[in-house]
């Protein structure tokens, strides 16, 4: 049950930001992502492995996001506070952080499969983000734009549910 809803409230705070980005303002993805945050970090058994990809997957998302932004290849609604990391993105990528242990658990010893799932994944939720809510926006050929994204998040997850399955076995045997 608590897979589901942990599902569930992520798809909230994805749609808290993007809806609210679209609208120009970045707290609604904020405040969406604080609830969730102090949510997942109070019911979670393994508090500490899932604050550190927290911290991973927020230093890891400004580095992407930077990336694009500064390279033309992707650019944001509601750019605050600054243009290459809008606030309701971090906001994302740090929840994202706290799905890998209860979402993505099956990937935690397949990180081939992880690389073509955040390949195919990133780009399609930017792809919604872009057509459905006008949060983001994309070149006029946004062919490499959607390449660097799958390239992106082909490496992203991987890393995040490598550095989950090797936390949670530290912490299994302490």
């Amino acid at each position: 049950m608590r897979v589901l809803l942990t599902f569930i409230a992520y798809e909230l705070v994805w749609g808290a930001a993007v809806i609210g980005a679209s609208h120009a303002h970045a707290w609604p993805g904020v405040s969406a992502a604080a609830l969730f945050i102090g949510w997942r970090l109070t019911v979670s058994p393994r508090r500490r492995v899932e604050a550190s990809l927290l911290a991973v997957s927020l230093a890891m998302g400004a580095a992407l996001e930077a990336c694009w932004v500064r390279t033309g290849l992707i650019h944001y609604a509601a750019a605050w506070p600054l243009a290459f990391a809008p606030a309701w993105l971090l906001a994302l990528w740090a929840a994202f952080g706290l799905t890998i242990v209860p979402l993505f658990g099956y990937l935690h010893t397949r990180p081939a499969l992880a690389a073509l799932l955040g390949a195919i994944g990133g780009p399609l939720s930017y792809s919604a983000a872009a057509r459905g809510w006008h949060a983001v926006s994309f070149p006029p050929h946004p062919a490499a734009s959607l390449l660097a994204l799958a390239l992106g998040w082909a490496v992203a997850l991987p890393v995040l549910v490598t550095l989950a399955r090797r936390w949670l076995a530290e912490r299994s045997v302490a």
